[in-house]
């Protein structure tokens, strides 16, 4: 299989992974609204995969094929589960897998999972070579921070760098960081030096505190690397990644309605599966940037059922609330 990762444009964008939000709905609404170069599925559990409710948590994996590229991301800490699970991806098609490292959730941390591999480096060996036997010819990355509680550029990434990656993200803060502090873009230059030297064939891809795609092209003038993530970014603007959109001039009326595809999507997809308490959460992302956009959101996030939520986005396109 062709490594996609050397075929994007410079600089390329990415869709973060982020758990509860970037399911197979809402990726399907940044194909609409303004896609990236890559999209990620949300993290999926290895253990889960092979679980006896593996086909729930399979759920995650669903995607159509104008979302390519597409990367389903995983987690846990059996080997053997994720050399099972890179076979599943391998066979539905994904472009690529890439191992979560990253994330610092303490009841995760605490089974030895994800952002506690930085503290593990036999285990996470033993995890990406049974990845990518599994996986096979289908290029294998890694998303993680720069260190646990302070930076560890030379030892974690530096090891990270010698597993032969075809892609590695960078998020620019600590675990015990989390997101309190700014992203330390300022120790960018250093990760790639380390990258340059230790393996140059590796793309690189910086993480944190980007908000709109002129700050993608001011970091590549500044840092030189291959590619920009987004994440917490597209939920004050899920047009993010549109070159033609100014999110300044998008209308109100065009939030709404944008709003209200996502959720009949939601609707069609899930089929009442889902609790319909995981789309009102997306009325941050499409309803602000108006005056009253605080109120409408209020209500929102009052009701209890979809056919209630879809009644104020009605009323909300009148002078109700908006005026």
């Amino acid at each position: 299989m062709e490594n996609f990762w050397k075929n994007l444009p410079s600089p390329f964008t990415v869709l973060a992974p982020l758990d509860g939000i970037t399911d197979v709905v809402f990726r399907q609404m940044m194909v609409k609204l303004g896609k990236p170069d890559v999209l990620f599925t949300e993290f999926t559990s290895t253990d889960g995969i092979i679980s006896p409710g593996g086909s729930h948590v399979a759920e995650n994996f669903y995607f159509k094929p104008n979302e390519q590229p597409v990367v389903a991301q995983i987690w846990g800490i059996k080997p053997e589960n994720f050399y099972t699970t890179a076979q599943l991806v391998k066979e539905l098609g994904f472009a690529g897998i890439d191992i979560n490292m990253g994330c610092p959730v303490r009841a995760i941390i605490k089974d030895g999972a994800c952002s506690a591999l930085i503290k593990n480096h036999s285990l996470t060996k033993e995890i990406i070579q049974a990845t990518k036997e599994g996986a096979g010819d289908l290029p294998l990355s890694i998303k993680t921070r720069i260190g646990f509680n302070e930076e560890q550029i030379e030892n974690w990434i530096g090891f990270l760098l010698e597993q032969d990656l075809s892609a590695l993200t960078i998020h620019l803060r600590t675990v015990e960081e989390q997101s309190r502090v700014p992203a330390h873009w300022e120790l960018m230059p250093q990760i790639k030096k380390l990258r340059d030297d230790k393996a140059p064939h590796t793309i690189l891809v910086g993480n944190g505190d980007i908000r709109s795609l002129n700050e993608v092209e001011e970091k590549y003038r500044t840092y030189d690397i291959d590619g920009f993530m987004i994440g917490r970014g597209i939920f004050s603007n899920p047009w993010i990644f549109n070159k033609a959109v100014n999110h300044e001039q998008i209308t109100i009326n065009q939030r709404f309605s944008s709003y209200l595809e996502h959720i009949k999507l939601f609707q069609e997809t899930w089929k009442g599966k889902k609790n319909p308490a995981n789309i009102r959460k997306f009325c941050k992302a499409y309803i602000n940037n108006f005056e009253g956009a605080a109120a409408v959101r209020e209500k929102m996030m009052q009701t209890n059922t979809l056919k209630d939520l879809m009644e104020v986005i009605k009323l909300g396109t009148t002078t109700v609330f908006v005026n």
